[in-house]
Parts: structure tokens; C-alpha cells; sequence
């Protein structure tokens, strides 16, 4: 393992659990974090995508970025997991005041995604990451998802960005394995390249990437660990086997709706949190359930035909107190990634 390559591992993108009132599930969401770290995941994301942070009021996002630090901080005899949270913008002076808080709360490190909607040019995007770098005090990951925010970092770019000392990583969603394999080559020694699909994090490990910021560990955050873990140790049979035996999963999180619509589906047929989305996202349609229902029952994460989690060791979390359903919403131009 490189000694000097601070992010390597599987890193859960954390889903936010809401009570049916649409409010932050606080148990069942403090059940889900101690589950990821009982399991062995390497590190925590919350505030992403998959945790709608485009719905979450500014309170909501330091709650869930708080109570993650809080509970990974339980068991002092124990290292900490790593905490990285989202604090992305297509406002750089958003982004700048959301990093500067999570340092204030003591995360490790940002995910910071390509400004959306604006469309900001390749010179445009380098200003807006190094801004957030000079004077977010926090280590920066440069989420890269095309698909999301309608512009790509260009391995060019990123390589330039990769020669700042406080830009350390790269969550590379662009689909694109030419400008992978790139960046790759060409980053420096100590910077970071991560997954961001995950039925890409195998490829990518074989290239000598170092992990994955993923969605599936929400349901089996010890495979992807171990995933990771193989592929270290260049057992890469083992690696090979457990990807395979998931890649079902993987693609089934994103069939019938936008991430985190089937992996919310997903995790209350286990009993991990309810099903509730906040609006514009909606619960999957049936027809597209019963086919989820199909491969969490193949794949033994629940029982045949029953819709109960299998004997995994997945547990639910009750509702015993939330914290309001973002009355002070932010718009989308300030949502995270």
C-alpha cells in the first residue's frame, strides 16, 4: 500500500433515512453509521448524492455530518473511521463557507463536486476547485460526474489540480476509461483515485486505483471492504470473486429510478430504514420493486418471497427521535454531490 496516499479504501456514500413525516430519521440514521463501522468499512460520506443532500436544509446537513463524527468517535479504543463530507457547489463562495464548516465539525476531507448548471469551462472549473482548496481549510476530493452536473474535469485538469497540496484525491464517475487510466498514469504519487460507480471499482482497482466512494456498501458494507481489502493484498481471484458475486446489486441500485431511489427500496425490504424520499424523488414503481425483490433474494440479503432481511447480520433502527423536515431548504444550486 502506498504509505503516502491518505484515501484508499470502500467509502459509503450513507443514504439519510426518513421518518413517513419526511423528518431525519436520527435512530435509524445513528443504526445505519454504527452498522457501516461494526462491519469494517473504511470510511463514511455522508451529505453526497445518495444522501439527498439537494433536499436537506443547511441545519439538516450539519446534523448528518455531526452525528456521523459523533457516532464514528464511540469506541475510543478504536481507530476513528475516515469522515468525508459533501460541502459541494455550483457557488464557489457556497462551497468555501459548506468546507469551512465541515472543518469546524472535524471531518477529514470534502467532496467538493464540478459546479452544475452554470457550466463553467476547463479554466473556470480549476479556479473553482482551488478556491475551495486555498480557503476551505480541509483536504478537497474532486467529484467528477458528468452525468450529473453536465460538465467533465478533463484528466488535464485534474492532473494540474492533483499538484495542489491540499487537493489529495478524485472521485472519477465520467464513465470514460481512456481519461481514467490517464489520470492514473500521470497523478502523483501520493494523490488518490477512487471509484465513483461502483460497478467500476473493480477495473479500476486492477488499474491501481485505490477504492471506491460507493452506494451498494449502504446494504453490504463488509463486501466491498473485503473487495478492496483482496485487491490490496493482490489476491485478485478473491477481488474478482466478490465483485462478481455483487455485480448484480451494483446494477440493480440503478434500475427504475435516480440513485438513492432503488437503493432506499433496497434497504427497507432489509429492515434497515424506511422507504421515504423526499420530493422531487419517489419511491420505485412495483414493477420495478418485484425485480429488486428478486436479486436482494438471490443474492441471500433477504428471505425467498418474504421481503424480510435475511439472518446477514442487516438490522433496522426504530424511530425514536427526528429533526424537521427541512423547513430552510436550500435550492438546487446548493446541493451537494
Amino acid at each position: 500500500m502506498p504509505p503516502n496516499r491518505q484515501f484508499r479504501g470502500a467509502f459509503t456514500a450513507l443514504v439519510t433515512p426518513f421518518t413517513p413525516a419526511g423528518a431525519i430519521d436520527e435512530s435509524a440514521f445513528r443504526a445505519l453509521v454504527r452498522r457501516q463501522i461494526d462491519a469494517g468499512i473504511h470510511g463514511l460520506v455522508p451529505c453526497g448524492t445518495t444522501g439527498e443532500t439537494p433536499t436537506l436544509s443547511h441545519e439538516e446537513d450539519e446534523w448528518v455530518i455531526a452525528t456521523t463524527l459523533e457516532v464514528a468517535s464511540e469506541r475510543p479504543s478504536r481507530a476513528r473511521v475516515r469522515v468525508i463530507a459533501g460541502t459541494g457547489s455550483n457557488s464557489t463562495a457556497t462551497a468555501v463557507r459548506s468546507t469551512r464548516r465541515a472543518a469546524e465539525l472535524g471531518v477529514d476531507a470534502a467532496l467538493v463536486v464540478a459546479p452544475y448548471y452554470n457550466k463553467p469551462d476547463q479554466r473556470m472549473l480549476e479556479a473553482h476547485f482551488r478556491a475551495v482548496a486555498d480557503e476551505g481549510g480541509l483536504p478537497i476530493i474532486v467529484y467528477n460526474v458528468p452525468g450529473r452536473t453536465g460538465v467533465n474535469v478533463e484528466a488535464a485538469t485534474l492532473l494540474r489540480l492533483a499538484e495542489h497540496p491540499r487537493i489529495v484525491a478524485v472521485k472519477e464517475a465520467s464513465a470514460n476509461m481512456d481519461q481514467i487510466a490517464t489520470i492514473l498514469r500521470d497523478r502523483p504519487t501520493d494523490f488518490s483515485v477512487l471509484a465513483g460507480d461502483d460497478t467500476w471499482t473493480m477495473p479500476m482497482l486492477a488499474l491501481g486505483g485505490d477504492g471506491v466512494i460507493c452506494t451498494c456498501s449502504n446494504e453490504i458494507p463488509a463486501e466491498m471492504a473485503e473487495l478492496c481489502d483482496a485487491a490490496f493484498a493482490c489476491d485478485w481471484e478473491e477481488a474478482l470473486r466478490i465483485h462478481e458475486r455483487w455485480l448484480p446489486l451494483m446494477k440493480a441500485n440503478f434500475v427504475g429510478g435516480p440513485n438513492p431511489v432503488p437503493v432506499k427500496a433496497a434497504m427497507s425490504m432489509m429492515g434497515l430504514c424506511s422507504d421515504t424520499l423526499r420530493m422531487p424523488l419517489m419511491p420505485l414503481e412495483e414493477q420495478s420493486r418485484a425485480r429488486l425483490r428478486m436479486v436482494l433474494e438471490t443474492a441471500g440479503l433477504i428471505e425467498s418471497g418474504s421481503g424480510v432481511a435475511a439472518a446477514t447480520g442487516a438490522t433496522g433502527g426504530s424511530t425514536l427521535r427526528s429533526i424537521g423536515a427541512g423547513t430552510t431548504r436550500r435550492t438546487a444550486t446548493e446541493a451537494h454531490a
